[in-house]
């Protein structure tokens, strides 16, 4: 799914999904620089993002992969 991530003025890091027209911060990341690997989004869906080089700037849309519905959380 696409989705995109902005950091905010205050310097946390959200997930926007269009088609569920859906906003939610960051709680976790599987790695320090977040691609490559897993999210968790305040809601509970983890989302498995794609490798990007370190410096990629934000905001930017990308072609995400839920892994969880949150749920399980």
């Amino acid at each position: 799914m696409k989705v995109m991530i902005r950091k905010g003025a205050d310097g946390i890091l959200s997930v926007y999904i269009p088609k569920k027209d859906l906003e939610e911060p960051i709680v976790s990341m599987e790695r320090p620089t977040m691609w490559g690997g897993l999210v968790t989004m305040a809601n509970g869906w983890q989302l498995a993002l794609p490798e990007m080089p370190d410096d990629t700037r934000l905001p930017i849309t990308v072609e995400a992969k839920r892994t969880t519905t949150g749920e399980e959380v």
